[in-house]
């Protein structure tokens, strides 16, 4: 079947290669001049079915209230006359019982542990690079009773096959050396062996070339304008260069996929959720990163990718803006500085900012839609780059007419009502 993707992130990029392999004719769309350019660009490095678990957490509305209060806080509301933000945060906290963090949480881990072997297949057999690296993940607490709290759940996945090893301080500086001369006082940290790193925007790149040289063909530098519906299926898309048309259409336009959808009358509850990263030269020496960390405190991840660092965090719902807000810089440039004095140049740093297509549940959108062409792979989350290749597996069984080796009733547009 010819197949138009829309969207070249990691997941429309994975979406490509997988319904490539499947035998079917592909085109990729997307209005940027390469692959990889948006929220594939500068995200944390993580590949972290530990990290799979919902923001929707029981605790989180006490945590969020007190958040919003401190000049630093990984969390920043933007108030907007939007009523599509304000639907969203409702829909969020509804999820934050202990139930349905429960069952969100094992739909997420699910999905991840299969997207992490789907990686792993795919590794062995293309020997794509991207700077990855499979030391594991450790998360650094400042207080003992966040990190009791979350020994308790680290030791719920275990029953989903995710191993952890609870650390007290000098176990997290065995792990990373360099936080022996941190600034802060560390409680311990929970140390998770399976998670993996890369560079996403370097795997999507990559990924993308195979993917042309198996006959994908991609069409960069143009916008989707809009979906044209005729009678219940999509009859093409008009875009900047002219209208497409195809058997199937996936959308994978992230946080933009609910705009293109509302307006077929479709309403997709995915909002946009702003995260900041910093990019710099890794310096020799103990004393630097040398693996993945995540703060707990400011929900802030510190990722060695080859010979650079990537430091990232922030969630910010302030609509679709992309602004650089300088005082979001100072809590990653802050983090770095608590953590590993002196071992990171921040003067050096390459600053980025990209938008999460975040659910109210917080898992992925994927399967079927009113329109019985039309396939939806979006609404990752921070969870895109953990996903892709799992997602885009699924997407390209589903397509094929082979059931997904993860069932997709449990991520379909259906479960909104």
């Amino acid at each position: 079947m010819k197949v138009l993707v829309l969207g070249s992130g990691v997941v429309g990029v994975a979406s490509a290669w997988y319904l490539r392999q499947a035998g079917h004719e592909v085109t990729v769309v997307d209005r940027q001049p390469e692959p990889g350019m948006e929220t594939s660009y500068g995200n944390g490095g993580q590949i972290s079915a530990s990290s799979a678990t919902p923001w929707a957490a029981p605790h989180i509305p006490m945590t969020a209230l007190r958040w919003l209060l401190k000049p630093n806080s990984p969390l920043v509301l933007r108030p907007r006359p939007d009523p599509a933000m304000w639907r969203w945060l409702f829909a969020m906290l509804g999820n934050c019982t202990e139930a349905k963090y429960v069952r969100n949480r094992e739909r997420l881990v699910r999905l991840a542990r299969y997207s992490r072997l789907e990686l792993e297949r795919l590794r062995a057999h293309t020997g794509i690079a991207y700077d990855a690296a499979t030391r594991g993940m450790l998360t650094v607490y400042r207080d003992a009773a966040s990190l009791e709290r979350d020994a308790r759940e680290a030791r719920a996945l275990e029953r989903f096959g995710i191993a952890c090893e609870i650390l007290d301080r000098a176990g997290c500086e065995r792990q990373e050396p360099g936080l022996a001369r941190a600034h802060v006082a560390l409680a311990g940290g929970i140390y998770f062996p399976g998670d993996e790193t890369g560079d996403c925007r370097k795997f999507t790149l990559a990924l993308a070339r195979l993917a042309a040289e198996q006959g994908v063909q991609f069409l960069a530098s143009t916008r989707v304008e809009r979906l044209i519906a005729e009678g219940g299926r999509i009859a093409g898309v008009a875009t900047s260069a002219g209208e497409l048309d195809a058997d199937i259409y996936v959308l994978a336009l992230g946080s933009y996929s609910s705009y293109y959808l509302s307006r077929l009358g479709v309403r997709l509850p995915v909002y946009p959720v702003k995260g900041y990263s910093m990019t710099l030269p890794a310096v020799d020496g103990p004393d630097a990163p040398q693996g993945a960390l995540l703060d707990e405190t400011y929900k802030t991840v510190v990722t060695r990718l080859g010979e650079r660092i990537r430091v990232a965090g922030t969630a910010e719902l302030a609509g679709y803006d992309y602004a650089l807000r300088p005082q979001r810089l100072v809590t990653l440039e802050r983090v770095v500085r608590d953590l590993f004095p002196g071992a990171i140049d921040v003067g050096r740093a390459e600053y980025w900012t990209g938008l999460r297509p975040m659910t109210p549940d917080n898992a992925p959108v994927l399967g079927p839609t009113p329109f019985a062409n039309l396939v939806l792979n979006t609404g990752h989350g921070s969870l895109g780059w953990t996903l892709a290749c799992g997602c885009g597996k699924a997407i390209a069984d589903l397509v094929s007419g082979r059931p997904p080796e993860v069932p997709l009733e449990d991520y379909a547009l259906s479960r909104f009502g």
